[in-house]
């Protein structure tokens, strides 16, 4: 990773920047989310701050933000660890993005190395995640940190056009 992007967790005081940059994320990539930045937008504050205040709290949850080195400490990036409402075992990732002015800059792969960190130290036994087909760069990350293809791709919402590919890491 380079040195000017550093990963740590959310803090529930920090709703409404998580606020911000998952909506600035959807806004960026409208295709690549199960969500829309319509729907989004709708949600009360008070359910953003209630996302954070319970992952804080849950050991369930790890909603990471890569944030640049430099004086502005922009947050440049986000990821959601999440584990499985049905398998403690099972990690999911949601909400995988960086920002354009951040790619390039290892930012990504650091998220995806920092939420397989946290999955590795709760016990989880695999990770899995949901990747857009035609987004060749996050495939080849993906495939880098180990994943591999699982299934075979499905809409990515109910009555979208747009497939998504599930791949897993066993750990």
């Amino acid at each position: 990773m380079s040195s000017d992007v550093r990963i740590r967790r959310f803090t529930a005081r920090e709703w409404p920047a998580y606020r911000a940059l998952r909506l600035r994320s959807l806004a960026d990539a409208p295709n690549a989310f199960g969500s829309s930045l319509a729907l989004e937008e709708s949600w009360a504050h008070e359910l953003w701050m209630a996302r954070l205040m319970a992952a804080e709290v849950s050991g369930r949850d790890c909603p990471l933000v890569a944030e640049s080195t430099a004086a502005d400490g922009a947050m440049l990036g986000l990821l959601w660890a999440k584990c499985d409402a049905d398998d403690a075992g099972i990690v999911n990732l949601f909400q995988m993005w960086v920002a354009p002015e951040a790619r390039g800059r290892g930012a990504a792969s650091a998220l995806v190395d920092e939420a397989l960190a946290w999955a590795r130290s709760i016990g989880a036994r695999l990770v899995q995640l949901g990747v857009v087909v035609d987004n060749q760069d996050a495939i080849r990350l993906y495939e880098r940190k180990g994943f591999r293809n699982a299934g075979v791709p499905a809409p990515i919402r109910p009555g979208s056009a747009l497939l998504e590919q599930a791949m897993q890491l066993a750990l």
